[in-house]
């Protein structure tokens, strides 16, 4: 006879399977919705930021690859993490002609003060509305997901990270990238 607590470990196991199971599709999804899709047009945007001109646009970056990446919020153990490995690795995203670009929730004072204390010199945009965020499939109530995109010069998605380990990502993009441009020359 089994206990009451298996039984029902195997009853929510069993569910969540046959939930999950109904719940496939093969259009792309993440915990924060529908994710564009690879080899489409990156979905357009335009933000403010901490740098600049105060704004930038994923078409003024034209030419450029660019790493777009999501993460919930400033000052954050996670998201610090991830913005310094970026950091770290700038001069070889910059020999590949990569822009990188964080996308958050908080604002562009927030955004400022994070670049200054942690010597970030890549541009971070503020999507208070998470506008942009839901169109890349990453806003999940008021927060950003940690997900990223890597586009290309032509502003075409060529991949999607939406498993994201803050410690070790900007290398798997690092790698994803060389990849990338690899088989476009």
């Amino acid at each position: 006879m089994i206990s009451r607590r298996t039984f029902l470990n195997i009853l929510f196991t069993t569910c969540f399977a046959v939930v999950s199971w109904l719940n496939f599709s093969p259009a792309a999804n993440a915990l924060g919705g529908k994710l564009p899709a690879i080899n489409q047009p990156a979905p357009d945007f335009t933000l403010p930021t901490n740098t600049g001109d105060g704004k930038i646009a994923l078409s003024d970056l034209r030419g450029k690859w660019v790493v777009l990446y999501f993460y919930p919020k400033d000052f954050t153990s996670g998201c610090t993490i991830e913005a310094r490995r970026f950091q770290q690795d700038l001069p070889k995203y910059l020999d590949k002609n990569t822009q990188i670009i964080g996308v958050s929730a908080d604002d562009v004072d927030s955004h400022a003060e994070f670049c200054d204390s942690e010597g970030l010199k890549f541009p971070l945009l503020a999507d208070t509305n998470g506008a942009v965020s839901k169109a890349y499939g990453s806003w999940i109530g008021f927060v950003s997901m940690r997900h990223s995109f890597i586009i290309d010069p032509a502003g075409i998605l060529r991949e999607t990270f939406v498993k994201v380990n803050p410690s070790v990502h900007s290398q798997e993009v690092l790698a994803k990238l060389d990849q990338l441009q690899s088989s476009a020359s």
